[in-house]
C-alpha cells in the first residue's frame, strides 16, 4: 500500500523495466528492492544511518514516485523512497542518487530536505561515487550548514557494496535465497555498467602543489588548491579503508578524533596546518584486533608513500638486542625491500631508522650510540619512493592502493602487540593453611 503522500509510485524491482540509458534508474531500483527483500543487507545498512530494525520490522521501497497533488511536469522527483513500519510507528527517508561521474546538487537536495520537510519523511539518503567518512557527514560541505531539521545522509556506492561484501565474507547473509540475491547484487554492481567505481585519481590541483614544493615554495593555508587536495585525499583514504574492508572481511574505518569526527571543518583546518608546515598528507585506518592503527603518510617534499603500523617494546625483555629480536622475528616476508624499522627511545633521545635488510645483518648497530637505553617501541613501515609518479594524478592513486594492502599482507597482519605477562606464582612461596580450616575440618569428622 502506498503511502498517503504518494499520488504514485512502484515497488523497487529486481529487474526494472527501463531504458537502457536510464543507469540511475536501475541502479537505484535494484539496490532499494535488495534492501526489502534481504533482510540482513537492510539492516546493515539502516543502521548505518541509526536506524535499528528488529523482527517487526517491515521495510518497503519504492522508486518513480510523484507526491499527491504534484503537477506532472515537477522537476522535483527523487529517485526513491524508503518506508519503515514497525507496528503503527513508520520510518520513511527519501532517496536521490547518481551514478558514473554525475554528482550531487546542492540545490537540487534542499528542494528534496523541503519536500521531506512538508510531508513528515525523517529524513534524505544521498547515493553517488563520492566520498565521506561516515554516512552522517555529508560530501558536500555546504548540506552540512544549512539550518535544516531534516536529516542528510549519505552512502557511496562502494559503501553499499563493501556491506555486501562483508556480509557475504562473514556468512550472515540469511538463507540461501537471500545470499543468492547478494551475491546477484555484488555481481551487478561490481559490472562496469551499473556506474559504480571507486576514487581513481587525484584533481590537477595535486601536480599544482606538487611542483611548488618542488620548486622550495610553502603551500599557504588559506589557498584554494590546498583545500582542493585535502578533500580529494579524504576521498582516496575513504575508498581505502573500503578496500581493505573488502580484502580483509571486516570493517575497516577511519581513526578520527572526537573533535574531527564532530567537526569535519575542524578536521580540514588541523589537515591543511599540517600541509603548510610539513607537507604532508595523513590518516590512519583501524583494522580490527590488528596489532596497532595502520597509519598511512604522503610526502610530497620526498615524493614518498609510508604505510606502517607501531608496536610497544616489550618490556620484560632488557637489552636492546632482545627487544628487536622480539620484532625481527615476526616479520616472515621476502618483500622487504622498502621495509624500515624505526626504533624510539625514551626522553629527548632522537629516534633511529634502519632499512629492514641492514639491520637483518648485524643487529648490532641499532646500540650504536645509544648503548646506555633501551628501546621504548617501534615503527614498522614500508617507505616506497615514487619520483614522477607521485606526482601524477592517477598513478599517484593507483600506487598508494597497491602499497597498503601490501604493507598490511606481507608484513601488518603477522605482527603481534606485546602484552605485560599474567604475574605468576613461585615455586618457593609460602603456602599457609588456615588453623580455622582444620578446626572446622576435625569438628565435622567428630
Amino acid at each position: 500500500m502506498l503511502p498517503e503522500f504518494l499520488s504514485r509510485g512502484e515497488h523497487a524491482r529486481l529487474f526494472p523495466v527501463l531504458a537502457i540509458t536510464s543507469k540511475e534508474g536501475r541502479t537505484t531500483s535494484v539496490v532499494l528492492a535488495c534492501l526489502s527483500k534481504i533482510d540482513e543487507f537492510g539492516k546493515v545498512m539502516l543502521s548505518s544511518i541509526g536506524q535499528k530494525l528488529g523482527a517487526r520490522a517491515n521495510v518497503e521501497t519504492y522508486t518513480e514516485i510523484t507526491f499527491t497533488g504534484q503537477k506532472a511536469n515537477e522537476a522535483d522527483r527523487p529517485d526513491g523512497l524508503i518506508d519503515v513500519r514497525i507496528g503503527k510507528r513508520s520510518w520513511r527517508a527519501l532517496v536521490e542518487a547518481k551514478v558514473g561521474n554525475n554528482e550531487l546538487s546542492v540545490d537540487q537536495i534542499e528542494r528534496y530536505r523541503s519536500l521531506a520537510k512538508n510531508h513528515a519523511i525523517d529524513c534524505v539518503i544521498t547515493i553517488s561515487n563520492q566520498f565521506t567518512s561516515m554516512p552522517q557527514i555529508h560530501p558536500l560541505p555546504e548540506l552540512r550548514k544549512t539550518r535544516s531539521r531534516v536529516p542528510i545522509y549519505h552512502w557511496s556506492w562502494m559503501f553499499i557494496l563493501t556491506q555486501v561484501d562483508l556480509l557475504l565474507g562473514n556468512e550472515i547473509a540469511g538463507n540461501s535465497d537471500q545470499a543468492e540475491l547478494l551475491r546477484e547484487l555484488r555481481r551487478f554492481l561490481s559490472h562496469e555498467s551499473a556506474g559504480v567505481k571507486g576514487f581513481s585519481r587525484m584533481p590537477p590541483e595535486w601536480s599544482d602543489l606538487n611542483k611548488l614544493v618542488s620548486s622550495g615554495g610553502k603551500i599557504q593555508i588559506r589557498a584554494p588548491e590546498a583545500m582542493v587536495v585535502i578533500q580529494a585525499w579524504h576521498q582516496e583514504t575513504r575508498d581505502l579503508s573500503l578496500i581493505l574492508s573488502r580484502q580483509t572481511k571486516t570493517t575497516v574505518v577511519e581513526k578520527l578524533s572526537r573533535s574531527h569526527a564532530q567537526d569535519p571543518q575542524q578536521r580540514i583546518k588541523d589537515e591543511l596546518s599540517i600541509l603548510n608546515s610539513k607537507s604532508l598528507l595523513t590518516t590512519t585506518l583501524e583494522i580490527p584486533d590488528a596489532a596497532s592503527q595502520l597509519t598511512i603518510t604522503a610526502d610530497l617534499t620526498r615524493r614518498t608513500i609510508d604505510a606502517g603500523m607501531s608496536l610497544r617494546a616489550p618490556l620484560d625483555k632488557k637489552t636492546t638486542k632482545a627487544r628487536l629480536n622480539w620484532l625481527l622475528r615476526q616479520i616472515k616476508s621476502d618483500n622487504v625491500d622498502d621495509l624500515v624499522i624505526k626504533l624510539n627511545w625514551p626522553g629527548k633521545s632522537a629516534s633511529t631508522h634502519f632499512p629492514f635488510r641492514k639491520i637483518m645483518e648485524d643487529i648490532s648497530i641499532a646500540n650504536e650510540g645509544k648503548e646506555h637505553l633501551q628501546i621504548t617501541s617501534f615503527d614498522v613501515f614500508y617507505s616506497r619512493r615514487l619520483g614522477i609518479r607521485f606526482v601524477q594524478q592517477a598513478n599517484f592513486i593507483s600506487e598508494l592502493e597497491r602499497l597498503v594492502p601490501e604493507f598490511y599482507r606481507e608484513i601488518g597482519q603477522d605482527l603481534i602487540a606485546w602484552r605485560r605477562p599474567a604475574p605468576k606464582i613461585g615455586d618457593d612461596s609460602d603456602l599457609v593453611v588456615s588453623s580455622d580450616v582444620s578446626d572446622d575440618r576435625d569438628s565435622s569428622s567428630a
